[in-house]
């Protein structure tokens, strides 16, 4: 799976379910965004939602999961988060 296959069904996944989940934005960031991804490599999301709810996020983890037939590691970018991480986001996340 390419990146850019990954961006299409994050794309048709946002068009389709962003009401529900109240999505904002949604993309990729690691290694399928820096094109370093092996087999074995899960696929890192990136998600804003309107509301922080872990009950929706845990619906949208296994849902993407079921897309990609692969583990998807989501993670719900925030004002206050591990800065690290976040610079890491801002610094490779493709978002669609």
């Amino acid at each position: 799976m390419t990146p850019s296959d990954i961006l299409t069904i994050l794309a048709r996944y946002k068009r389709e379910n962003s009401s529900k989940y109240g999505i904002n934005n949604i993309g990729i960031f690691g290694s399928y965004s820096t094109g370093q991804a092996t087999d074995k490599s899960d696929i890192d999301v990136v998600i804003e939602t309107a509301y922080p709810d872990l009950y929706t996020l845990v619906h949208i983890k296994e849902e993407l999961e079921a897309l990609f037939n692969k583990p998807v590691d989501l993670i719900r970018n925030r004002k206050n988060m591990n800065p690290y991480l976040k610079k890491r986001i801002e610094k490779d996340a493709r978002y669609v």
